[in-house]
């Protein structure tokens, strides 16, 4: 192979690897609200309520449960949510009721909730949980990036042939295959996990993937971690880190990036896997 120049291979870094499910995981949305459709709907009918905090109060005397739907209505995914004002600081549990009645009526009329029921902001509960759920989804387009990338390597692993393991940790790898990793480890005390390890010819490839359409800190952690695992294992007989990585978010990380491109001679992009890497990688 032709020594590869820095400069060139990161101008083969694309913008994105979007497939269609990546904008919003409609599948995992329809669930959430279908958890909570029971407690929607008899929350449903305060809107446009002439009493609502009577209406309120008399629900949660029949139907406690309710409660848990109350932080979705703020955009909120947790159980308990502190507020604090000049009545007072309060760790308000939406699981199981700990304060009185009067005081979650509070809460509803502070944050604005009883405003938006009762002047129908919203006309129907089920249908504005599912677009606060849509914006919350948006929130993981980071991890299902992560996920895309890994599932590219992937379809390149099958295509490939090889015997791979996804998820595997060092410890197991360490087991199943007799390899000594305490280098990277650091003799047992640091837990690792690489996305792929393959069975090669004559040699364990351990491999990290990952994508990055915009800029951060974490790209920089992360080369350097990287970095740091590529000094750590170049000595460990019949072992070999690679790392598969793209995106433009590097393009403003170069500097770090291209550090870790200098020491670990396995690290590669898509443009890379395309022109037959693991056909020639795993000899």
């Amino acid at each position: 192979m032709s020594k590869r120049i820095f400069e060139e291979w990161l101008e083969t870094f694309r913008d994105s690897i979007s497939g269609y499910n990546y904008y919003t995981d409609f599948e995992k949305i329809y669930k959430n609200v279908e958890k909570l459709k029971i407690e929607i709907n008899i929350l449903n009918s305060l809107v446009g309520s002439k009493n609502i905090e009577q209406d309120f109060e008399n629900i949660l005397e029949k139907y406690p449960e309710c409660l848990k739907v109350i932080p979705i209505l703020l955009a909120v995914r947790r159980n308990e949510l502190y507020c604090i004002d000049e009545n007072g600081e309060f760790l308000y549990n939406f699981k199981k009721i700990n304060y009185s009645v009067e005081q979650y009526k509070y809460f509803m009329r502070q944050t604005g909730l009883f405003e938006l029921l009762k002047n129908h902001v919203v006309n129907n509960l089920y249908d504005y949980v599912t677009g606060v759920e849509v914006g919350l989804d948006s929130n993981g387009r980071q991890n299902r990036g992560g996920k895309q990338m890994e599932k590219l390597v992937e379809s390149f692993l099958k295509k490939s042939g090889v015997e791979y393991y996804k998820e595997m940790y060092l410890n197991v790898v360490e087991e199943k295959f007799k390899i000594d990793l305490s280098a990277i480890s650091a003799n047992d005390t640091a837990t690792k996990r690489f996305d792929f390890i393959v069975n090669g010819n004559k040699k364990i490839f351990g491999i990290e993937t990952n994508f990055y359409t915009s800029n951060g800190s974490k790209l920089n952690e992360t080369a350097r971690s990287y970095k740091m695992i590529a000094e750590e294992s170049k000595d460990i007989s019949g072992f070999r880190f690679v790392w598969i990585t793209d995106g433009q978010g590097w393009k403003q990380a170069a500097k770090n990036l291209k550090e870790t491109f200098l020491i670990l001679g396995d690290l590669y992009n898509i443009h890379d896997l395309e022109n037959g890497l693991f056909e020639n990688l795993f000899k």
